[in-house]
């Protein structure tokens, strides 16, 4: 399993959705938790098309199975991811 972390730099609510990802790396290591930076990987913003931040993609084998937009407590992103 994989989570893709869309987010930017200028970004506010990016910025307060960055420690609770740290928290879900921390406590799921089994999990590839992957940063995008949408300003500096457009194409694979555009691929999965991502239209607002923090957008947050699960995928499963390859294929999305789940995405969520917009800042969340801990709980709700392992239940996003199914952990």
């Amino acid at each position: 399993m994989e989570v893709l972390d869309f987010y930017a730099d200028w970004c506010g609510p990016c910025q307060m959705m960055k420690p609770v990802v740290e928290e879900f790396k921390e406590a799921h290591p089994e999990v590839k938790v992957r940063a995008v930076n949408i300003d500096e990987e457009e194409e694979l913003a555009a691929e999965y098309r991502v239209s607002s931040i923090p957008c947050l993609v699960v995928l499963k084998d390859g294929k999305e199975v789940n995405r969520s937009v917009g800042v969340m407590p801990l709980k709700k992103l392992e239940k996003l991811a199914e952990v």
